[in-house]
């Protein structure tokens, strides 16, 4: 059976950083499942920096099926966890099930990987106190208010927590994540056959 990775998100998440990573992992052989506030189909948008504008833009993006509600995620059935940014995370870290699923992870000391303005919701669970993480720009506040320390860079790595910027750094941050993944336990991708797949593609 493939291992399974978890990913979080809702309306108005932005579509790469959804996207992105949920088509990585599959590649590298991993199952993965979308969970929201409830089963449904998503409406994502789309940030985009443009001339004249002091912050990003926002259009409509793709919609995309959730597999489950936070209410049905059991946190042990999966390796990691995906945290993508968007608008979502401002209203998505005040669900309670969201944060015990959050909670769950780092307890277990499990892998995750947050970005642009997902890090709002490890924030708000507690777990970002004495780490250091990179997040959108405007969020520096932010993270120091919940405890860490700030880095503007493309992808971050502390411990099994992997944070990056916005759907820019996407390269560095999956690179980061499936490197942590890797040398975690139970974190090598299984083969339909059940035999381990070898990272390297040999």
């Amino acid at each position: 059976m493939p291992q399974k990775i978890l990913i979080v998100t809702g309306d108005a998440a932005e579509s790469l950083e959804v996207l992105y990573p949920y088509q990585r992992l599959l590649e590298e052989g991993y199952e993965v499942d979308i969970a929201a506030p409830e089963r449904k189909t998503l409406r994502f948008v789309v940030h985009d920096f443009e001339p004249g504008f002091d912050t990003y833009t926002e259009k409509p993006g793709y919609t995309w099926p959730a597999d489950l509600s936070f209410s049905e995620v059991d946190p042990g059935a999966y390796i990691a966890l995906v945290i993508p940014g968007g608008r979502a995370p401002e209203y998505l870290r005040n669900n309670a099930e969201l944060r015990k699923i959050v909670g769950a992870f780092f307890s277990a000391d499990r892998p995750v990987a947050q970005i642009c303005h997902g890090p709002l919701i490890t924030a708000a669970t507690g777990n970002l106190s004495g780490r250091t993480v990179t997040a959108y720009p405007a969020l520096e506040p932010d993270m120091q208010s919940a405890g860490a320390t700030f880095q503007d860079t493309e992808a971050v790595v502390d411990g099994p927590l992997v944070s990056s910027r916005a759907w820019p750094d996407h390269a560095a941050w999956m690179r980061e994540f499936l490197r942590v993944l890797r040398s975690s336990p139970s974190g090598t991708p299984s083969s339909p056959s059940g035999t381990p797949s070898s990272p390297s593609g040999d």
